[in-house]
């Protein structure tokens, strides 16, 4: 079966790279047209100075017989008039002049007749209008300047247009867009470097991390350790290092329990093993046999639960714990336990009306207690007393529950014994994982479990179990 493949994503270093040169080479676009889009006007307003002195200089060719209508305007322009205007072999110009109506008096009669209005506000001191156009097939700048002729013998207004092709125009435009763009070309080269050498350096800490993980063998969970990472990658780090320690932990318990729950299995089943064969040679009564069978079976399977309830105190450990009442179940626990406490007439005494809240999964909680309790009274003695006490301590920042009973109490060896899960070994015909329980439940929640002998005058007068949890804030 094909196991589906998360979609590929871009490496850091490409996001990074991709982010700054995009921006920076758009950036640079931008500017060498805005600099060709500002040559061009400059080179325009300058050409266009040229093209209107030309047409000036036509004017001063005019004379004029007449007035208004009547005038009859006489132009006599020699070509040389306007060599001076062309700068080199490729620049071309073409001249006009007509009367107000257009009729021609001088110049091309195929220059296109003038047919638009000088503007509000003319760019230069005088009544001209600039525009594009095309003669001859060839784009072409053209200047139109309204003239007054003025003589001794008439006066009259006569319209010149002058034209000029516009290869002079580009080239000085292309040139400089050239030279523009291999400046920049140049800059952009020097950003690209500088940026892959930055990107380099400022992602090399997250490859390191990634050939050390990479590099591990599947079982090693040590801290990851990278040296000079930046402060934006030290939370990642220190995340991962974390979640690896809560692994490294769930596998030590768990090889922990499935070592010590073969060890714990195989004796019940050895002896059960043993008992089936007695009874098959007839060495007991066949029912003796199978209360002593049946009886193992019976330590088997509570063996069996309370591995059980071992492995969900590892489960639950990985989740979140609500704010649960700890003295509502210490109450129900009690309650539940009525009949064994009114078995061995125990002189029953329960101190639990404070509310105590704490984080933690109601079945942790009534384990707990239970374990705690229910030990408690299988070691009491019958008539004696039993007291049980919730109360809040330190400031009322943590909860403490005592179980005092009068049993025989632990020796010194048992004692340091209960502490280890699963070689509790209860030397009082009991399996020991029930405080095995309880201290894995305790860990789990961040509190603490204290056994110890209550003594009066060098005598045990039984145990007490001490259980402090911190409370949790409700509102």
């Amino acid at each position: 079966m094909n196991t589906p493949h998360a979609p590929r994503t871009w490496s850091l270093r490409r996001q990074l790279l991709t982010g700054i040169l995009l921006p920076v080479t758009a950036c640079i676009a931008l500017n060498i047209w805005w600099d060709y889009q500002s040559s061009l006007e400059v080179l325009h307003t300058a050409y266009d100075r040229s093209l209107l002195a030309s047409a000036k200089t036509i004017s001063e060719q005019l004379t004029v017989d007449g007035y208004d209508d009547q005038a009859h305007i006489q132009a006599t322009v020699p070509y040389s008039a306007l060599e001076a205007f062309e700068a080199d072999t490729q620049t071309r110009m073409y001249y006009r002049v007509s009367n107000l109506d257009g009729s021609l008096i001088s110049g091309f009669n195929d220059l296109p007749t003038w047919s638009g209005k000088i503007p509000a506000q003319p760019p230069f001191a005088a009544l001209v209008d600039f525009y594009d156009s095309t003669f001859r097939d060839q784009p072409v700048r053209m200047a139109v300047l309204l003239q007054p002729v003025a003589s001794a013998t008439g006066r009259g207004m006569a319209v010149i247009q002058v034209a000029e092709t516009l290869q002079l125009r580009r080239n000085p435009a292309w040139r400089l867009l050239k030279e523009t763009i291999w400046q920049h070309g140049v800059l952009l080269l020097l950003i690209v470097g500088t940026v892959l050498v930055v990107v380099q350096r400022v992602t090399r800490p997250v490859r390191e991390v990634g050939n050390a993980i990479g590099q591990r063998q599947s079982n090693e969970l040590r801290p990851v350790y990278v040296e000079s990472v930046p402060r934006e990658l030290q939370p990642l780090i220190d995340g991962m290092n974390r979640v690896m320690e809560r692994l490294r932990l769930l596998l030590m318990h768990q090889k922990r329990f499935v070592r010590d729950a073969s060890h714990q299995l195989r004796t019940p089943l050895a002896v059960l093993k043993v008992q089936v064969q007695s009874a098959r040679r007839g060495d007991l009564p066949a029912d003796e046999a199978l209360k002593e069978i049946e009886a193992t079976v019976d330590r088997a399977t509570n063996l069996a639960n309370q591995m059980l309830s071992l492995a969900k105190v590892e489960q639950l450990r990985q989740q979140e714990a609500p704010a649960t009442p700890w003295d509502a179940i210490v109450r129900e626990v009690s309650l539940d336990l009525a009949p064994l406490i009114a078995e061995k007439t125990l002189d029953f005494e329960l101190q639990a009306d404070t509310p105590v809240w704490v984080h933690a999964h109601e079945w942790m909680l009534r384990e707990l207690v239970r374990n705690l309790l229910h030990n408690a009274i299988r070691h009491a003695p019958s008539g004696s007393a039993l007291w049980v006490a919730l109360r809040l301590t330190n400031h009322n920042q943590q909860a403490c529950l005592h179980i005092v009973d009068q049993g025989p109490g632990l020796s010194e060896e048992l004692i340091q014994r209960l502490y280890q899960p699963f070689s509790a070994g209860d030397s009082r015909n009991g399996s020991g994982l029930g405080l095995a329980i309880c201290l894995e439940i305790v860990q789990a929640l961040g509190g603490s479990l204290e056994l110890r002998n209550r003594e009066q005058s060098g005598h045990v007068e039984g145990l007490l179990a001490i259980t402090t949890l911190p409370i949790a804030r409700t509102t």
